[in-house]
């Protein structure tokens, strides 16, 4: 049985600039990134640079439409290597932009065309929270099913991940948090998949350790804290994402996808919202085994009993940023049969990873609880 896989070359480096020469970048790559990064450390460089802005066709995650569009408009552009400065959308982007192009997007992710890699791609993460830069999945919203879906495969691994602590001191408090928390999220679902192994729980503990410690140390320091402590962040991102990278992640992300969709939330508040939750429900269905560790190695982290675990968890969390009822982002009550029904339907690739199995009802459960 595979244990671990870690497929691409993970840099840390200080400064833009250094990894801009390093990599010796230049005309014959394409940039993907945000207008903040552009302008702050591109935008003056002499070389000539093919960059996009994702953000100026459609603000929020990746949808189908709009890769689409980007891929028309970059058709007759020349690279030979694709370069993702930013968060988790960003990044899933660009990483079908290193693969050979179907006709539409939609077509990868039904796979009704076979997925081939053409270009060399580097990640580099402006949050701290997907882990994407060493996994090999991309999301996106299909607009016609109206829910999110994944493509995953070995194509899709980027050839270097490279961690730059500068482009991560600027970040807002509230987009620190929700991409932070579902690193921890991350991490907490590959500890207890049932393709779990000693290799891949070294890096899911690990990033539970630093990224809970160090969220008391913002509770205690103030919400400016982390920005003297992002690297902390930023490597226990990149943990996490090698623990779930080989391991997936469960009911969570598959449980925030419909509420993403239709509402917009982002990615890591949306997981966020169902965090606690699923694991009290994890552990009323089967509390004796996994989640029976990793509530004795949240208590020894956060200083708490093992009984006590999660809702002193969720007491930590919601001091960061308050959880709201699903309500709140516009979800109808007459919609959480709808949503339960989608998860089962669209998201078996990942509910296969649960620490236990769920059914519709309890999916329903789950949302009618949380509404």
């Amino acid at each position: 049985m595979k244990q671990l896989l870690i497929k691409p070359e993970i840099h840390k480096i200080d400064t833009f600039d250094e990894f801009y020469k390093i990599f010796e970048i230049g005309e014959n790559d394409l940039i993907l990134t945000i207008d903040p990064i552009y302008n702050t450390y591109l935008k003056d460089k002499k070389e000539k640079l093919n960059v996009v802005f994702p953000e100026h066709y459609a603000l929020g995650e990746p949808t189908d439409e709009m890769i689409d569009r980007i891929l028309s408009d970059i058709k007759n552009i020349n690279f030979n290597r694709v370069i993702a400065i930013g968060g988790g959308s960003i990044v899933d982007i660009a990483k079908l932009f290193a693969l050979k192009q179907a006709k539409c997007s939609e077509q990868l992710f039904l796979r009704e065309v076979p997925i081939v890699k053409e270009k060399k791609l580097i990640i580099i993460p402006t949050t701290c929270g997907t882990g994407s830069e060493v996994t090999n999945i991309s999301i996106a919203l299909l607009t016609k099913k109206n829910t999110k879906l994944g493509l995953s495969g070995d194509e899709l691994y980027a050839d270097y991940a490279v961690m730059i602590p500068e482009l991560l001191i600027k970040l807002p408090y509230k987009v620190f948090v929700t991409s932070s928390v579902d690193a921890l999220i991350h991490a907490a679902e590959s500890f207890v998949s049932p393709k779990t192994c000693s290799y891949t729980e070294l890096f899911s503990i690990k990033a539970m350790e630093i990224i809970l410690k160090s969220y008391m140390e913002v509770v205690k320091n103030g919400q400016e804290h982390f920005r003297t402590i992002i690297e902390d962040f930023l490597v226990a991102s990149n943990y996490a994402g090698i623990a779930f990278g080989n391991t997936g992640v469960g009911a969570v992300h598959a449980m925030s996808y419909p509420l993403g969709g239709v509402y917009h939330v982002p990615h890591g508040e949306a997981n966020y919202q169902f965090f606690i939750e699923v694991f009290k429900y994890y552990e009323m269905k089967q509390p004796v085994g996994k989640i029976q560790d990793l509530k004795k190695l949240i208590a020894n982290i956060i200083g708490t009993t093992e009984d006590k675990a999660f809702e002193d968890l969720g007491k930590l969390l919601n001091n960061l940023l308050a959880l709201k009822p699903l309500k709140e982002y516009g979800m109808k009550e007459e919609e959480i049969k709808g949503f339960a029904k989608s998860v089962i339907e669209t998201q078996q690739r990942l509910l296969v990873n649960n620490y236990v199995p769920f059914t519709e009802e309890d999916l329903t459960k789950i949302y009618a609880k949380l509404y």
